[in-house]
């Protein structure tokens, strides 16, 4: 993203299919995309395009501090399994421990109540689900 642009300059459907590629497996695409489409047709190009081809293309944060970011604010929530599930997986995409994302949850206990990051933590994937990690997750680490 260039220096200086606004919000209002950032909306790039191909780069946003780019961003999501990367983050997220297919399978997890597919359904959430099918559900918004479902529901309101057209509204995941929207959130293809303004989401991932626009905040996510803004500077200053790597994955993993988006993913930290999201995670925290889906576990505050509460009540949004299905994306709280989905993030916790992308964090582990690309390049996070299933580790570093459980200590994530449990430093989050004071701030945001203990049954909340219960909740968070049983949608934890098993270890076993880890991907392996390619050179370009360790570059964004």
């Amino acid at each position: 993203m260039m220096q200086g642009a606004t919000m209002h300059e950032v909306f790039d459907v191909a780069a946003g299919r780019e961003r999501l590629a990367e983050l997220q497996d297919e399978t997890t695409t597919a359904a959430w995309r099918a559900t918004v489409d479902a529901a309101a047709p057209g509204f995941d190009e929207w959130i293809v395009g303004a989401v991932f081809g626009g905040t996510y293309q803004r500077e200053g944060l790597t994955p993993r501090d988006r993913q930290l970011l999201i995670i925290g604010a889906l576990t505050a929530l509460g009540g949004v399994d299905p994306q709280l599930s989905g993030h916790l997986t992308t964090s582990l995409r690309i390049g996070m421990t299933r580790t570093e994302v459980a200590e994530a949850l449990v430093h989050l206990v004071p701030y945001v109540g203990l049954p909340r990051v219960m909740a968070a933590l049983r949608l934890l994937p098993e270890p076993a689900a880890e991907p392996p990690m390619t050179d370009r997750d360790v570059d964004a680490r």
